[in-house]
């Protein structure tokens, strides 16, 4: 059958945890990296694409080069162990203020960020158990960093592909410290609950004496869904994280947002984890130049996700793949997640044909799912996909399946 065959609210299967991605594969001729390599190589000299294109180190730096100027003083000195009156205290003050906090601190990575921040809680409330989501970053891609790291436990409300709901928090067994909610929730196809379930589910944890944290690494595509600004979103956390590189195109970097009393703590955590480092003008300054000119955008990204759902379900649904499965059907922001049941090297090489032979390239990566023969990847909508019409998606979808298996 063809088509999505399954409602929204069935369970997808879990996505494999991916510190060893299929980037990392071997071909003719290759050594490690060489499979990474062809993809970038073949999505770079692509005319048509649905997200950014890959730039080599060159391009990144002419770039960076012709957008700094307007987003930072470059006759200012650079930063020093992140001084306050430097590139990366403006980058917090901007960050806190798109949020409405009251102060942020930048952290180099988000795994650092996110432990300190569940860190300080557990200091702060004398409970280090988490309430979490088994499909969060906390737990898929962190190495079990709060656990290991940080001396922390967690406990599920739920297993299923969504957030939590507010009657899942009142059933936990037992007390919990933190509720961290990821928004949206990556690994369950960067879904998010309704607005009045957040805030119910909010609310629930506040019944239960703990605090709210937000693992908000995407938290800026979230406005359209949700039909609120990013500081009345943010305002339901008591901490909110946020990266630099994940929507906002920056080369690395995150910030904590909250209180000042809780700022400054995590400050000091954030020197005990190594994170004071001697300069990040480089990655602070890409920040800036995101705030700037991606995040007005995002809402356009989000808004054509939804065209490129139903062009690529209609493109899919009269090829002749056996069936499909995009998840959500209506996107919750500007990347959802697409299933085939084919092996993942089948897909990457044919995405590799198509890219070649007539210079469109639809998806990234292609990854095994946990069941034989499924594959999985993530579909991003970024300012290249602006350009696409619904029946140029669709075409170039159903094109894509017949290059599967190609010689």
């Amino acid at each position: 059958m063809h088509g999505n065959t399954r409602h929204d609210h069935d369970q997808p299967t879990r996505q494999p945890d991916r510190h060893t991605p299929p980037e990392a594969d071997t071909g003719p001729g290759g050594g490690p990296g060489a499979g990474r390599h062809r993809r970038l190589t073949a999505a770079h000299g692509a005319r048509r694409t649905l997200a950014a294109r890959p730039q080599t180190l060159r391009e990144r730096l002419d770039a960076l080069a012709a957008s700094a100027p307007g987003a930072y003083d470059l006759d200012a000195w650079p930063d020093q162990y992140g001084n306050d009156d430097g590139i990366v205290g403006e980058l917090e003050r901007r960050t806190a203020e798109a949020l409405g906090g009251e102060a942020a601190a930048f952290f180099p990575t988000g795994t650092m960020a996110q432990q300190v921040a569940l860190r300080c809680w557990a200091g702060r409330t004398g409970n280090a158990t988490v309430a979490g989501h088994p499909l969060s970053h906390l737990e898929v891609h962190e190495r079990d960093a709060y656990a290991t790291v940080s001396g922390l436990r967690m406990i599920h409300p739920t297993a299923d592909p969504r957030p939590p709901t507010a009657d899942e928090i009142h059933a936990l067994q037992e007390p919990f410290g933190t509720l961290a909610l990821e928004l949206p929730l990556r690994d369950a196809g960067f879904v998010l609950p309704e607005w009045e379930e957040l805030t119910a589910t909010v609310e629930a944890a506040r019944e239960r004496d703990a605090v709210v944290h937000f693992d908000g690494a995407r938290l800026w595509e979230c406005t359209p869904h949700f039909g609120r600004g990013l500081p009345e979103i943010a305002a339901l956390a008591d901490s909110v994280y946020v990266s630099f590189y994940k929507s906002l195109g920056g080369i690395g970097g995150a910030a904590l947002v909250g209180s000042e009393s809780f700022i400054e703590e995590t400050r000091a955590w954030r020197h005990r984890y190594g994170g004071q480092l001697f300069q990040q003008w480089p990655t602070a300054l890409t920040a800036l130049i995101g705030l700037d000119t991606e995040l007005p955008r995002l809402p356009g990204y989000v808004a054509q996700a939804k065209v490129v759902a139903q062009a690529l379900a209609e493109g899919l649904s009269g090829s002749s793949a056996p069936w499909f499965r995009i998840h959500p059907q209506e996107p919750h922001t500007h990347q959802f997640r697409l299933w085939l049941p084919y092996p993942a090297q089948a897909l990457n090489d044919a995405g590799l044909r198509q890219a070649r032979e007539t210079g469109t390239s639809l998806f990234p990566t292609w990854f095994e799912d946990a069941t034989p023969g499924l594959a999985t990847t993530e579909v991003t909508v970024q300012a290249p996909a602006l350009e696409w019409t619904a029946d140029e998606i669709r075409t170039a979808s159903a094109e894509f399946i017949t290059r599967i298996g190609a010689a």
